[in-house]
């Protein structure tokens, strides 16, 4: 029975091949040429403002164009359809989307197993795996709640009174990690009430507006209103307390033995010749090499899990694996 554990894996940045591409950037007619062309991004954003793939694309752009990768960033947020919206329409204009990149996570894994959407990775061109960012658990900031240990003995009296609050539908990331911290603590998963909203912005203001007592979400997405007392985080997903959350347990040290990193990166549209995607992957290697991203990144508590084109591919055939297992071991796959 494998744990959260096995699903991510912190890849070793080592060289690879498209550094020659930055020192050959500036020779005409050589392969490296798509380089010198992307001097314009477009981000396409599976969900709505304010949550994860949103933040993530728009640090990206910013990172690039702040450092002189790029010239000129546009973003479009498309939600819908838990993500599909976006896919879909990549798919079906992929010969008008060069110059785009579309942010997404562990969700087009899941989303894919579960047949929320009838595409999957392989329908598009994966460039780059990005990021990651550990899941928390958060409460009202006066809430009588303390603790994950408070969750349990709540949920242990009443199930349905313990109501999470999740910017992804059910069965998805948001609704998968505290499920499955029940589950390791010795709980039904499936007796989790979770209530889903479309993209974690919309989900963080209906618990701020007192919808549910709880919220499930990532770190990134948490950590500013957390600092300003808007909510209070109880539990993080990581292996061991993170820097910018130091007197936060980890949800192990709560009685619950989950460890998971929801990673994010970008894809291109299919078709795109093999140059222009290393190209792509090279301009984010070379972002995240400088201080601008390390500000940021630092600043959201993400790590950094950078992996090129092929790499990333292979991850995300093990990791469809891995979470197909899990989620019929928990239920939401038959």
């Amino acid at each position: 029975m494998k744990s959260f554990k096995s699903l991510t894996r912190r890849a070793v940045l080592g060289g690879i091949a498209a550094a020659g591409l930055i020192a050959a950037s500036g020779l005409p007619g050589t392969s490296a040429s798509a380089q010198q062309d992307i001097d314009t991004i477009h981000f396409l954003i599976p969900g709505g403002a304010g949550g994860g793939w949103d933040s993530t694309a728009r640090a990206i752009g910013m990172t690039m164009k702040q450092e002189g990768l790029i010239e000129n960033d546009s973003y479009e947020n498309m939600s819908g359809a838990g993500g599909g919206k976006a896919i879909g329409y990549l798919i079906e204009t992929a010969d008008r989307q060069e110059n785009t990149l579309m942010v997404n996570s562990t969700p087009i894994i899941v989303r894919s197993l579960t047949q929320i959407f009838p595409y999957s990775y392989r329908d598009v061109t994966p460039v780059a795996r990005v990021i990651g960012d550990y899941q928390i658990l958060a409460v009202q900031p006066d809430s009588e709640i303390q603790g994950f240990e408070d969750v349990l003995e709540r949920f242990r009296e009443d199930p349905r009174s313990v109501k999470i609050a999740g910017g992804s539908v059910r069965g998805d990331l948001d609704h998968l990690v505290p499920a499955s911290a029940f589950r390791a603590a010795g709980e039904d998963p499936r007796q989790v009430a979770y209530v889903p909203y479309d993209a974690g912005g919309k989900a963080l203001a209906g618990f701020l507006s007192g919808e549910t007592e709880l919220l499930s979400t990532g770190l990134g997405e948490a950590i500013g209103p957390h600092r300003d007392g808007q909510l209070r985080i109880i539990a993080v997903s990581a292996p061991e307390r993170v820097d910018v959350l130091p007197d936060v347990p980890t949800f192990k040290e709560s009685g619950a033995d989950i460890d998971f990193a929801n990673w994010r990166g970008v894809f291109a549209a299919p078709g795109i010749s093999d140059e222009r995607k290393q190209a792509f992957a090279t301009k984010v290697e070379t972002m995240m090499d400088t201080g601008t991203w390390e500000e940021i990144r630092s600043k959201n508590g993400w790590q950094n899990l950078y992996l090129p084109p092929a790499e990333f591919v292979d991850f995300l055939a093990k990791q469809e694996e891995e979470m197909g297992e899990l989620m019929r071991e928990m239920g939401f796959l038959r």
